[in-house]
């Protein structure tokens, strides 16, 4: 069953969607927070895989991040990461406040850019009994360091001069300056990435393209970004168990092998052969492996 929900996070209404077990009668139910990639909204991948949970037996929440979607906030697409975290936070507590979710029994799911949020609330948040992750990314290091960091610092301190002169812009009335996630077309994209060339497929084609999926965030949202590290205490999780799973074939795999390195037992990285970071957002050949990892973790772990 599928439900629209609203709950704030930091005085913004996040418009949300609860999934539950078509059969659910009975005991409260654990319950998995499902938070979506940056440009992303919850009516995909995010609920992709929060619909394949709910058929396993939990309770699942996916949201639009403030700024973001359905969401209130402006301006429109802000990609502030530590409201991000936030967001993440106050979906734990508003499940929390239902009588059908067992409130100890809460883990927390961030795909993409949400696999640097999501890891980056629960270090600090110990409501969070299990923290996974499908191809993760820091979005500090991508958007100013590069993918596979080859951009180098005066890059990000371009960013920053334009960044302060676009927050003036906007205090003298003028609209957000915005920058694209995805190319909106994949011509001249044949010696791209891997990454920009299946972000173009996904989000702006049929496949996976969202009306509320705007593909734009406003330029000054880098001097947030810029702050911000996903898996600097990464470490603080434990013992609370962290998975990280990623695609064999996936250009951003050395986010997740990183932050697995630096954080502490129980952890475990799982590696699915062949796919790559966006073959795992729809492509079922890969979705189902994850989904399957994702059952027994939860189930293991969020255990009555």
């Amino acid at each position: 069953m599928k439900t629209n929900v609203t709950f704030p996070s930091a005085g913004l209404a996040l418009a949300g969607l609860l999934f539950t077990p078509d059969d659910h009668t009975g005991d409260p139910l654990p319950a998995v927070v499902v938070s979506h990639p940056g440009g992303g909204v919850k009516e995909q991948t995010a609920s992709i895989y929060a619909e394949r949970l709910a058929r396993e037996g939990f309770a699942t929440l996916v949201f639009d991040a403030a700024y973001q979607g359905e969401s209130e906030g402006q301006p429109r697409g802000l990609e502030n990461p530590f409201q991000r975290a936030e967001d993440v936070r106050a979906a734990v507590t508003y499940l929390t406040t239902r009588d059908d979710i067992d409130p100890t029994r809460i883990g927390a799911l961030g795909i993409c850019a949400s696999g640097g949020y999501v890891p980056f609330a629960a270090q600090t948040d110990h409501r969070i009994k299990a923290v996974a992750t499908v191809s993760a990314v820091d979005i500090r290091s991508l958007l100013v360091e590069g993918l596979g960091r080859t951009q180098g610092p005066e890059v990000l301190q371009a960013m920053l001069d334009q960044a302060g002169a676009l927050r003036t812009a906007e205090a003298r009335g003028e609209a957000p300056a915005v920058q694209n996630w995805a190319p909106e077309s994949p011509e001249g994209l044949e010696e791209a990435p891997t990454l920009y060339r299946e972000a173009q497929d996904y989000y702006r084609t049929p496949r996976g393209g969202h009306a509320n999926s705007t593909n734009e965030w406003p330029l000054r949202s880098i001097d947030q970004i810029a702050q911000y590290d996903s898996y600097a205490m990464i470490k603080l999780i434990a013992p609370r168990p962290l998975l990280m799973i990623i695609g064999s074939d996936a250009d951003t795999g050395y986010f997740s092998r990183e932050a697995i390195e630096k954080a502490d037992e129980p952890k475990e990285l799982f590696v699915i052969d062949g796919a790559t970071h966006v073959a795992l957002y729809d492509q079922d050949q890969y979705v189902t492996p994850a989904v399957a990892k994702l059952t027994g973790f939860f189930g293991e772990h969020l255990t009555a």
